[in-house]
């Protein structure tokens, strides 16, 4: 899975298919209305968000602005503005990432090698989107 030369992110977003996440945008209808910013989009700016433990939108923003030219190999034309952030979190299905979710940890537990079934050792943590909207 390590690719010299890439980021800790770039790995981690490799880990999902973009064929199979936008058929799920496709199931769930996440684009049809949007203009310029993407569900694909959307989902890097809030793993980012994740990952760097960012604790608002300004910090969300802020962040993805300032290493843009690192993540613009992930197909994100520009870093979201905190209005565009928040609405898209307000108004997109949910339901595309716990879709996401299930494909992942499907995905997980078809690499696990030998009688062992995959499970998470350490709490898990759902991140919930509409709670820093609302910040």
């Amino acid at each position: 899975m390590y690719t010299k030369g890439t980021n800790l992110f770039a790995q981690i977003i490799a880990l999902f298919d973009r064929h199979d996440f936008y058929q799920l945008v496709q199931k769930f209808g996440n684009d049809k209305h949007s203009k310029g910013f993407s569900s694909w989009e959307q989902f890097v700016s809030m793993l980012f968000c994740h990952l760097g433990k960012a604790q608002s939108l300004r910090e969300i923003c802020g962040g993805l602005a300032s290493c843009m030219g690192k993540v613009v190999h992930l197909r994100m034309k520009k870093a979201p503005k905190r209005s565009t952030l928040s609405y898209a979190n307000e108004h997109r299905d949910y339901r595309l990432f716990e879709a996401l979710f299930y494909q992942l940890l499907e995905k997980c537990q078809k690499r696990c090698v030998g009688k062992r079934k995959f499970r998470f050792r350490n709490k898990l943590y759902s991140l919930d989107v509409c709670a820093l909207a609302q910040k």
